[in-house]
């Protein structure tokens, strides 16, 4: 596997990594009532994942540009944490309005 596949890999295991777990503590804090948080706690996830997709995309433009990716499990790992968080992100949205609602009751 070549250097840079390595470092995109990581790069997107560590950014999507950080996310998830951002988005973890924004359902505990909206779990606390403290949905403001939990929502600003969300922002900062969806950072994580924006820089996460910026490896992405630099391997999906090196292949639209005729430069074939080395497939390797690290990178499959990788995909894997950043389709992982982002699912993650969608599921702790809802758990935050959820949250939301039971506390305006």
């Amino acid at each position: 596997m070549s250097e840079k596949i390595f470092e995109i890999s990581f790069g997107i295991i560590s950014y999507a990594g950080d996310a998830k777990g951002l988005a973890f503590e924004a359902i505990s804090l909206a779990k606390e009532g403290k949905i403001d948080e939990a929502r600003e706690t969300m922002i900062k996830s969806k950072e994580g994942i924006t820089k996460a997709h910026r490896f992405q995309t630099e391997l999906i433009q090196g292949e639209a540009s005729g430069n074939k990716t080395e497939m390797s499990v690290i990178l499959v790992h990788a995909q894997d944490h950043l389709m992982n968080a982002m699912n993650f992100q969608q599921l702790a949205d809802e758990f935050i309005d959820l949250y939301e609602r039971i506390e305006s009751k």
